[in-house]
């Protein structure tokens, strides 16, 4: 994950930014230095891998207007604020966002990179959700309209034969369309599949 890892650091102190950069360099971490929100929002892209160093206070849009937009948008980076101006408010507001911590400069070394790792490590988490979530679509995406109506019947506990009366085929018809759902999703069991769908966010079809 740190090969590919970036530290994304937002701070309109340059001096600041640039020590910190410093320090990330030396524990082996790739780092990049933003003086405003509007610059990293202009080069930040959604797939991006890392964590940011979000200040609070920054001429135009300040750290936690950038948290927001960040979510609106979707780009999952994980935030870690790091300000010389925190109040509990902010801080409750941060973290009820999100964010991985809510530090104070000064800062020690080891918290500081404790809590990098601890951001990447969630990063990495939610990447490889994402990437589970996106394989299992991909997977539905091939399955026929009644293979997928069928699928939905049987990850909600429907036997063959309630599937068949629900939607008016034979049963015969139903194991063929049930077979070909285990197939297509690469599943070995029920419970297997029933975590597939999960993980690409269908649910179980009401009766």
């Amino acid at each position: 994950m740190t090969d590919t890892a970036t530290i994304y650091i937002v701070d309109d102190d340059a001096m600041f930014a640039r020590g910190l950069a410093r320090l990330v360099g030396a524990a082996g971490l790739r780092a990049e230095v933003f003086a405003s929100a509007t610059d990293f929002l202009a080069s930040v892209k959604d797939d991006d891998a890392g964590c940011v160093l979000l200040d609070v206070r920054m001429p135009a849009m300040k750290g936690p207007e950038l948290h927001r937009t960040l979510l609106e948008r979707q780009i999952g980076l994980p935030v870690i604020y790091l300000t010389g101006h925190g109040d509990v408010p902010t801080s409750v507001d941060a973290m009820k966002r999100g964010a991985v911590d809510f530090l104070e400069k000064p800062v020690t070394k080891d918290r500081l990179l404790g809590t990098i790792r601890q951001a990447l490590a969630r990063d990495a988490e939610q990447r490889e959700r994402r990437r589970e979530r996106d394989a299992m679509r991909a997977r539905v995406a091939i399955l026929t309209p009644r293979e997928h109506e069928v699928m939905e019947h049987v990850i909600a506990g429907r036997l063959n034969k309630q599937v068949a009366a629900d939607l008016g085929i034979s049963l015969k018809t139903v194991k063929a369309h049930r077979a070909k759902v285990m197939e297509k999703m690469h599943a070995r069991s029920v419970p297997d599949l029933v975590a597939m769908c999960r993980a690409a966010g269908i649910k179980a079809r009401a009766e």
